[in-house]
Order: structure tokens, then C-alpha cells, then sequence
């Protein structure tokens, strides 16, 4: 298969992993150039990874260039996505799609029209950890499904302090953390029909709290949502909660389940790709949780994955799994979870999407 000729935009932290992956272990990428608002930073990637640096307006005049990454803060990703369709370029981007739904289906309804593919992160639900969870809920392991809960917690005062971006429109914690729960969910047990949420924001002002920072010990504005507390609802009539709290004082921990007639599922968190997945079957008088076997070996870093899965269905002709559909629904969940945190009200999704299929020729992507 011949690869696609790639261009990257955005090199700050994110952009490491993407590029050490699509230049280096996936086989459906030919990555060209690297590039970003300021020409040194394109420069020191490309010199790194053994591409080349250019402008944005150069990259996507290349005529070879048949498909974009876009790994910018999120505020800056409609107006990436849009001049790159605009150009006649395929499109991934990093999460979320855009920071409002109109434009995510803007971006969608654009693609459509111009013939193009739309991609978009998080594609963490690809790795083994929720792939074997999906094997199991696909084989009957647990039963009919029950309910869905997730907790999950982080300290942004750290993390606010230490990326900037945090702070802009797209950095809440439902944006920037609970997108991969809400993939994962959407991936495995279909997409969200209605919700009821709380949202709050604990701390407007913020003190920078990282030594090394040249902010240390100021204050900051924080803007975003800090908290947020959910009744979900699927399209397929099964409600679960769904609980983030970026208030918390530890590192990021992750409580995932899935509950069924037959037994529970155990997750990790979704932030990675692996992750243990255990099973407890419905054995009132001995219960026993069991490691399931990982169905792939996509269990460290490997961003970039999805990337390559639409590099690969571009050439075949067949559907890539992390779909703008998919992301523009998630993005949707979000906007109405914070929606009914302010009106107090129960909320109806305006979009859905399709459920994905189980990633199977995972290896064809591996050089």
C-alpha cells in the first residue's frame, strides 16, 4: 500500500509522540513536512524526526500532500480544519473536533461535500485495553448491559500551571479528560441519547503552584469547568453516571465499569491505550475477578494510531474508525452536559453517530 503523503501542523508537547509514531512505526504514513506559528519550532521537529519545516500556507499548496494532522490547542482547530478541506486535504485532528458543535457539523457537512475524510482524536479507544473490553461486551462475556460508571479525577491547579492551553475554551475537564471516557463509551455501547449533568467551576483564580514556572505563586484565570457530575443515558436505553472532579489532589485516578446480567467489566483509564481489563463474572457465593488476554499489543503510547487507520481506509476505500462523526457526537455529549449544568435541565442530543467496528487489522499498520 502506497503511503500517504502527510503533513503535520502544530508542534508543541502533543506533537513528539504523533510524529516518533507516524514517522517511525506506522507503514501508511509519509510524513513531509512539520509546521507551526513560529518557524524554529517547526525547525527543531523536522530536523528531529528527518522531515521538513514549512508554513501552513505552503504545506497545504503541495499538491502531494494528500493528508493533514492538525495537533494545535483546540481554539485553533475549526479554522486549521476548515483551510485544509478548503485545500482539497484529508483532515485528522487532534481532540476535541472544535470548541462548538455548530462548527464541528460545519467542518463534517464541508468534508461531505469536497469528498474528503475527517478524522479526529482521541483514538486511545483503538488500543487493547478498550478492545478487549469490546470483545468481551461483543461475545455476551457480561450479558445484557446494565449500567456504565466512571470517576475519574486530576489536579488541574497542577496541570493549568503547566499548560496554558488548559485555560482556553476546549481546556475543561470534560473537554480535555472526560473525551476519552465519552469515546470510549460511544465505541462500546453506542451512542448517547439524552443526559442530566452538574457542572461547576471550584476556583475562577488560581495560583500557579509549579516551581519552575516564571508564574509561580501568581494568579491565574481559570475559566473552564472543574467538576462535573452526570446521569447518562445511550441511545440503546441503558443509563450510567459519569463523574469527573478536577479539584482533586492526586495524579490522575480512574474507577471504569460496566455492569451486565452475566458479570462486570473493570477498565482502566482511557487516557491510555492498554490497561488491564477484568471480568467478574455473576457468582454470588465466590467472586473472582479475572484478567481478560489483551486482543492486541497496542498497549503503550500510540497516538498516531488513528491517524494511520485513515491513511489506510483513504487507499481501501472502507470506513476509518476514529470518525469526525464520532467526534462531532462527543463533542455534542459535552455541550450538552454543560448545557444542563446551567439550566438544570435534562437535555437531548442533537446528533449520533455509528457505533465503530472492532479494530481487527490493527497489524497492517505496523511497519
Amino acid at each position: 500500500m502506497k503511503p500517504l503523503k502527510t503533513a503535520v501542523i502544530g508542534c508543541g508537547a502533543i506533537s513528539d509522540i504523533y510524529l516518533e509514531n507516524m514517522t517511525r512505526r506506522f507503514s501508511t504514513l509519509d510524513v513531509v513536512y512539520c509546521c507551526a506559528n513560529h518557524r524554529e519550532n517547526a525547525e527543531k521537529k523536522a530536523e528531529k524526526y528527518g522531515i521538513r519545516a514549512a508554513g501552513t500556507e505552503e504545506a497545504l499548496s503541495d499538491p502531494e500532500i494528500e493528508l493533514v494532522v492538525v495537533l494545535t490547542p483546540a481554539p485553533a482547530h475549526y479554522d486549521l480544519v476548515k483551510q485544509a478541506l478548503l485545500a482539497g486535504k484529508h483532515v485528522y485532528t487532534e481532540k476535541p473536533i472544535a470548541t462548538e458543535l455548530w462548527q464541528a457539523q460545519e467542518l463534517l457537512t464541508l468534508a461531505k461535500e469536497k469528498g474528503l475524510r475527517l478524522g479526529s482524536a482521541p483514538e486511545t479507544f483503538l488500543g487493547s485495553g478498550i478492545q478487549t473490553a469490546r470483545n468481551a461486551l461483543d461475545a455476551g462475556k457480561i450479558g445484557e448491559v446494565t449500567s456504565f460508571h466512571v470517576v475519574a479525577n486530576r489536579d488541574l491547579s497542577v496541570l493549568a500551571g503547566l499548560f496554558k492551553f488548559l485555560r482556553q475554551p476546549g481546556g475543561g475537564i470534560c473537554y480535555d479528560y472526560g473525551v476519552y471516557y465519552l469515546t470510549a463509551l460511544c465505541a462500546l455501547l453506542g451512542p448517547m441519547d439524552k443526559v442530566y449533568a452538574q457542572v461547576s467551576n471550584r476556583a475562577r483564580v488560581r495560583k500557579n503552584v509549579i516551581p519552575d514556572s516564571p508564574e509561580f505563586g501568581q494568579d491565574y484565570i481559570y475559566d473552564n469547568e472543574s467538576q462535573v457530575h452526570a446521569v447518562l443515558t445511550t441511545r440503546s436505553g441503558v443509563t450510567g453516571t459519569f463523574s469527573l472532579n478536577g479539584d482533586s489532589a492526586a495524579v490522575d485516578q480512574a474507577a471504569f465499569t460496566i455492569h451486565g446480567t452475566k458479570g462486570i467489566l473493570r477498565l482502566g483509564d482511557t487516557n491510555q491505550f492498554g490497561g488491564e481489563i477484568a471480568f467478574l463474572p455473576n457468582d454470588f457465593f465466590h467472586p473472582v475477578w479475572e484478567t481478560l488476554e489483551p486482543v492486541s499489543t497496542l498497549q503503550n503510547n500510540c497516538r498516531g494510531l488513528g491517524v494511520a487507520d485513515l491513511a489506510r481506509c483513504i487507499r481501501e476505500g472502507s470506513e476509518h474508525l476514529a470518525s469526525g462523526e464520532m467526534a462531532c457526537h462527543v463533542l455534542d455529549v459535552i455541550a450538552k452536559i454543560i448545557e444542563s449544568g446551567k439550566t438544570g435541565q435534562v437535555c437531548a442530543m442533537e446528533t449520533g453517530c455509528s457505533r465503530p467496528a472492532a479494530f481487527e487489522n490493527w497489524k497492517a499498520l505496523l511497519k
